[in-house]
């Protein structure tokens, strides 16, 4: 497998010159946070991500996770060596606030950050992601006490955090859960009920684990209306805050996945143990969405990590393998001088430039809409993070599907043995558009909900604002001017969709909205990352470096001319209607 090169470069790129980062390093508390220091930051986190977390991922697909005979679960040795070294390391605790020792950074440096974690590795990157979103949770409703006693040991990962919501009989239907939490008369609740697909449940990285977990209190109303959010420690806490005797939990069983072996999937059982509530009864969906928006984006992060490490290791393979004569321009020796297997390279490169630009952008309107001192600003901006959102899910964990997939391909036969390493990344990108709600369900927000948002003004703003880029792209002349007309194209076509869906959707035609609304989604990302390199060469061309104007320039253009023109396609794919996809009866599927 090859070993991992932090792409800092076009990160801090992409700050500085692409999605706004100095209206972030502007904020009031972020002073701190000016993007030289976060450059030289970034560039430490990167060399210690691939020294010490990217040589364990291998050991996580080999060795992977095991429940023991005594009901304990073991991760590799490299996975608790590695852990060890990340805590002691804070780039975890970097986005967190300063007053449970956080380093009181900006969340898009949080998101920055765990790119290059979870690129390193994927499987070992998912247990201080779940903390992440359990410490989220905890700060918009714990309670002082709550706060104090467990955020500062989740915040430098010494604890480690868990989202606690699926049952054997409630997957998506979250409301249909049946875990039960009984006041025990001293402000505790005893939890029974069991979970599925808890990911780190139970593990040997941290002393702590703080389960957090979705249960229904005496006579709450039915549905997600009555379920409430508890924190069930692993340990009962001792006088002192530190963890005592075990609480009444305990792992049943690991789930033997396609992929991130690494990661414990864990079966819970819980048969009265002892919960604390967050916040009020009945709030547990509106605490739980804290956890899941923000998971959301940090998924879609998993989908250009698990691209990003393909292509790395499909260039390398490609630059060096030697097989039949090349016709390519170039004229390298090696595959990488054949066309088809340059195209599947350039689509590689193009794609992750592209949803590593989204995603950031989506976190800047993140931290703007939390941290804006106007209100006006953080209003619009949590209009276009809540867009942004699904988008970044869906068409980031679909492309790590799709890149990886490339990977395999350009390696050939070789992709297909395990042993290259190639096919790991495929079998851990694959649950990627599954968990944190399938990416059906992200294109059902986004027609269903967002879209909605002012009666569909908020998008067709946004879309408004897209084509702001485009007088300076045809000023540019040549092929900027070139790349101007083909994204400007892609935008009326989005607008076009957009006001068919809209349409439709108030004629009450629900069903042809649904049946259009992945390929609405993906359209939506297509176009934002045409876009969003257009913004790039733009920036490029302007900075007098002659080499990374080039480079710039290059990706747009293969991006406009090569997988721009799937907007057509998806434009009609949204807008064919719902007689089609119901046109035979069920007996006859």
């Amino acid at each position: 497998m090859t070993d991992y090169r932090p792409p800092v470069k076009d990160i801090v790129f992409s700050l500085e010159h692409v999605v706004g980062y100095d209206r972030l390093a502007a904020l009031p508390g972020f002073e701190h946070a000016d993007i030289e220091t976060v450059t030289g930051m970034l560039e430490e986190c990167g060399d210690f991500m691939a020294k010490v977390v990217a040589p364990v991922n291998r050991d996580g697909d080999l060795i992977g996770a095991v429940r023991n005979a005594d009901g304990t679960v073991s991760t590799p040795e490299s996975f608790r060596a590695a852990y060890a070294k990340l805590v002691e390391s804070g780039w975890t605790s970097v986005p967190f606030p300063e007053e449970f020792d956080g380093g009181g950074f900006p969340w898009t440096v949080g998101l920055a950050i765990q790119e290059l974690l979870q690129t390193s590795s994927l499987a070992f990157a998912l247990a201080p992601l779940l903390t992440q979103g359990a410490i989220d949770a905890l700060l918009h409703y714990g309670s002082d006490e709550q706060k104090a006693v467990y955020l500062p040991r989740m915040v430098s990962g010494e604890w480690t955090g868990t989202m606690n919501l699926t049952e054997p009989s409630a997957g998506t239907d979250v409301g249909a859960l049946t875990t039960k939490a009984v006041p025990n008369g001293d402000g505790t609740y005893a939890i029974t009920g069991q979970k599925i697909f808890i990911t780190f449940g139970d593990h040997d990285l941290s002393d702590q684990i703080v389960h957090l977990v979705l249960a229904r209190t005496p006579g709450a109303p039915d549905g997600t209306r009555g379920i409430s959010c508890f924190i069930v420690p692993k340990f009962l806490l001792t006088a002192d805050g530190e963890p005592g005797a075990p609480n009444s939990l305990e792992c049943l069983a690991l789930e033997h996945k396609v992929g991130i072996h690494g990661s414990p999937t864990a079966v819970m059982s819980y048969e009265g143990a002892t919960g604390y509530l967050i916040g009020e009864e009945n709030l547990g969906m509106r605490i739980m969405f804290v956890m899941m928006n923000s998971a959301r984006v940090s998924v879609g992060m998993q989908g250009l990590a698990v691209g990003m490490r393909g292509y790395q290791q499909a260039l390398e393979y490609a630059t060096t393998r030697v097989q039949g004569d090349t016709v390519g321009p170039s004229g390298e020796a090696t595959i990488s001088g054949h066309p088809d297997v340059r195209r599947m390279l350039m689509t590689q490169k193009a794609y992750t430039r592209a949803l590593r630009r989204l995603l950031l952008l989506n976190a800047v309107n993140i931290d703007i809409a939390n941290r804006s001192e106007d209100p006006a600003e953080r209003a619009r901006a949590a209009e276009i993070a809540a867009l942004l959102t699904p988008i970044s899910k869906a068409w980031g964990t679909d492309l790590g599907v799709e890149l990886s997939s490339i990977g395999i391909q350009i390696h050939g036969g070789m992709g297909f043995i395990e042993e290259t390493g190639a096919a790991q990344h495929w079998r851990d990108s694959r649950i990627t558009p599954i968990y944190e709600g399938t990416n059906g369900v992200q294109a059902a927000d986004l027609v269903g909900r967002k879209m909605g948002t002012r009666s569909g003004q908020s998008f067709l703003e946004y879309i408004a604002s897209l084509r702001e880029v485009l007088p300076a792209l045809q000023a540019a002349g040549g092929q900027l001017a070139a790349v101007g007309t083909k994204v400007g194209a892609s935008v009326d076509l989005l607008e076009q969709v957009t006001g068919w869906m809209l349409k439709t959707g108030a004629s009450g035609d629900a069903a042809s909205v649904l049946s259009g609304s992945v390929a609405y989604l993906d359209l939506w990302g297509h176009v934002l990352g045409g876009w969003l390199l257009a913004k790039s060469a733009l920036a490029a061309d302007g900075l007098g470096d002659a080499d990374d104007a080039a480079e710039q320039v290059a990706v747009a253009r293969f991006y406009a001319s090569q997988l721009l023109p799937k907007t057509t396609s998806l434009a009609a794919q949204a807008t064919a209607g719902a007689d089609d996809v119901f046109s035979l009866a069920l007996a006859q599927l």
